[in-house]
C-alpha cells in the first residue's frame, strides 16, 4: 500500500506543495529517493532510519521506495525527514493513513529522533494556508514565526515520537496560539546621531535619506566618519510597519536569520564586504536564495569602500536599485525577490584616500584618480539620490563635550515625513515612478525655473532629474510644506552629484 503526506520545498522564498509519497514492496533491503532529490533529501534516508530506530519505531526491512512529486522539480532542504518517516510508517502499517487536505507536515530529525528547525517554516505555513490546510506540524523552533499565518493551525514537536503519538490519538500536540505583530521601536542601539560631533550637512543628508527611502553616497577622507555615519543611520529609520515586517521576516526565514522571536521588529542592516561574489550580493545560485539586497529589503545596504567591490558586482545593482526586485532566471523557472532597500555607499575620494584632505598631502596621480573614480559607472551613480563631501572633523569638534541633536528627535521629523507621503500615495518618495513623480509632484514656478536651469546647465538625465524632483519633495515633507518651493530643489541640487 502506497500512502502521501503532504509537505513543501522552497524556491527563492516561495513554498511549493509537494507531495511525499511512500512505497513499501518485498525485495532487498533498499531505500530510494527520487523525484530531483538535492544531496540534503538525498541523505535524510540515513537520519530517518536512525531516528526511527531511537525512537522505537519499525522500520522495514524490505524496498522502500519515497517520490517527491511534481518529479520535475528540484527539491532541496532538511524538511522532508519528518513527512518521510510518516510516510513510511503509514505504508508499513504502523500508523493510521492521514485525512487529505489537513495536515501539512515538515522538519529535520536528529540521529536521536529529535527535531531540528528548518529554513523557510514562514513561507510554508502561508502555502499551507493557502491551500486550505487545517494544520501544520513543524519542530517547536520554528512554531513562532509559523504561528503568524492566522487562521491555521500550528502544532509543535519536539521528537518523532511525539508526532506519532499525535496521529495515533493517544497524546495530540497542543495548537500554538496565533501571535500578532509587536512591532516596537528600540530606539538607538549603541549608535546616536547625539554622538556624531560635527557633520551637520551630512547628517542632515542622511536625514532626507530615511524619510524618503533616497540611496546616498559618503565621500570623505579615511577617518572622517563616514562608516559612523552610515551604522547610526538605523537609528533614526522610522518603524517598520506590519507588512513590511512579514516581507522582511519571510526572506530571513527562508535563509535560517531569524532572531529570537520569531520576526523581524527592527529594520535590516546589512554589511557585505567588497571581496562579495555576484551571486552572494544579488541572490542565485542552482538553486536560487536571497542574496544580501533581499537581506537588506526594507532596511540599510551599507557598501563600504564602494570602488573596491568588482564592476561586475556592483553593476548587477542596477536593476534592483531602479524596481526595488531583482529577477533570477533557471532552467526550472524565473523568481522574483523583493529587494527595495536604503543603498549607503562610502568611498575616498582617491586611492590614497586624502586628495580633500586639507591637511593630508595626496600622493596620487590625475590618472590613479581617474581610474579609482572610474570603477563606478554613470548609470550606477545615477540611481544615487544623494552624494555627500564629508570632511575631516576639526579638533574643536571632537573635543565638545556639549552633545548634538539626538536620534530620537531626529527620527520623530523622519517619522512625520514618512506619514505624509504614506498619506499622499501610499508609498516613499523614492519608490514613485516616473509618471507618478510628474502627476504628483508639482513644484512651484520658481522651483520649476530652477531646475530647468539645472538641467540645461549640468546636462542632467531624465533619471536624475525625478530623482532630484523626489529629493525636493521629501525635503518639503521634512519642513511640512505642502509645495514644493525653490529652496528644496536648490538644496536637493547641492546633493546631485554632476560630474
Amino acid at each position: 500500500m502506497a500512502s502521501t503526506v503532504a509537505t513543501a520545498s522552497i524556491f527563492g522564498i516561495d513554498a511549493y506543495s509537494v507531495d511525499l509519497e511512500a512505497d513499501v514492496s518485498p525485495g532487498l533491503s533498499a531505500f530510494l529517493v527520487v523525484g530531483l532529490p538535492d544531496t540534503a533529501v538525498q541523505e535524510a534516508r540515513e537520519r530517518v532510519k536512525s531516528a526511527m530506530k531511537h525512537s522505537d519505531l519499525p522500520f522495514p526491512r524490505t524496498k522502500i521506495t519515497i517520490n517527491l512529486a511534481p518529479a520535475d522539480l528540484r527539491k532541496a532542504g532538511t524538511g522532508f525527514d519528518l513527512p518521510m518517516a510518516i510516510a513510511i510508517l503509514i505504508t508499513s502499517g504502523n500508523l493510521p493513513a492521514l485525512e487529505p487536505n489537513v495536515s501539512m507536515l515538515a522538519g529535520e530529525l536528529s540521529l536521536e529522533g529529535k527535531l531540528r528547525p528548518i529554513a523557510g517554516a514562514l513561507s510554508i505555513a502561508l502555502l499551507a494556508s493557502k491551500l486550505g490546510y487545517k494544520e501544520i506540524i513543524l519542530p517547536e523552533a520554528n512554531a513562532d514565526e509559523a504561528a503568524l499565518v492566522p487562521g491555521l493551525t500550528v502544532r509543535a514537536a519536539t521528537s518523532l515520537k511525539q508526532v506519532v503519538e499525535h496521529l495515533e490519538k493517544r497524546n495530540p500536540l497542543d495548537a500554538v496560539e496565533t501571535r500578532i505583530l509587536d512591532i516596537r521601536s528600540d530606539g538607538a542601539i549603541g549608535f546616536d546621531m547625539a554622538n556624531i560631533r560635527g557633520q551637520e550637512q551630512s547628517k542632515r543628508a542622511l536625514e532626507i535619506a530615511a524619510a524618503g527611502g533616497h540611496n546616498i553616497l559618503l565621500q570623505g577622507p579615511p577617518g572622517s566618519g563616514k562608516t559612523l555615519l552610515a551604522r547610526t543611520l538605523p537609528s533614526i529609520l522610522p518603524d517598520l510597519t506590519t507588512e513590511e515586517s512579514l516581507e522582511a521576516t519571510r526572506i530571513h526565514s527562508v535563509m535560517g536569520l531569524l532572531p529570537t522571536g520569531g520576526y523581524l521588529t527592527t529594520r535590516p542592516f546589512r554589511t557585505p564586504h567588497h571581496s562579495a561574489s555576484a551571486i552572494a550580493l544579488v541572490g542565485g545560485g542552482s538553486i536560487p536564495k536571497p542574496g544580501e539586497i533581499s537581506l537588506a529589503h526594507r532596511g540599510v545596504l551599507f557598501l563600504d569602500e564602494f570602488p573596491e567591490f568588482p564592476r561586475t558586482v556592483l553593476e548587477n545593482l542596477r536593476q534592483p536599485l531602479e524596481d526595488g526586485t531583482v529577477t533570477i532566471s533557471r532552467a526550472q523557472g524565473t523568481i522574483h525577490l523583493p529587494a527595495r532597500f536604503l543603498l549607503v555607499a562610502a568611498m575616498n575620494p582617491c586611492p590614497c584616500g586624502y586628495a580633500t584632505d586639507t591637511d593630508r598631502h595626496c600622493t596620487c596621480t590625475p590618472v590613479q584618480i581617474d581610474r579609482y573614480r572610474k570603477k563606478l559607472s554613470g548609470p550606477l551613480l545615477d540611481r544615487i539620490d544623494l552624494t555627500i563631501e564629508v570632511p575631516k572633523v576639526q579638533i574643536e569638534k571632537l573635543t565638545d563635550l556639549e552633545p548634538g541633536e539626538s536620534s530620537a528627535e531626529i527620527r520623530l521629523r523622519v517619522q512625520s515625513a514618512r506619514n505624509r507621503q504614506m498619506e499622499r500615495y501610499g508609498k516613499t518618495n523614492s519608490e514613485l515612478s516616473g509618471e507618478e513623480t510628474r502627476r504628483n509632484i508639482m513644484p512651484d514656478d520658481d522651483a520649476r525655473e530652477l531646475l530647468r536651469q539645472a538641467v540645461e546647465r549640468f546636462k542632467l538625465s531624465a533619471r536624475a532629474y525625478f530623482r532630484t524632483l523626489k529629493v525636493s519633495r521629501t525635503i518639503a515633507d521634512i519642513e511640512q510644506a505642502e509645495n514644493v518651493r525653490i529652496e528644496h530643489v536648490a538644496e536637493a541640487l547641492q546633493y546631485r552629484q554632476v560630474a
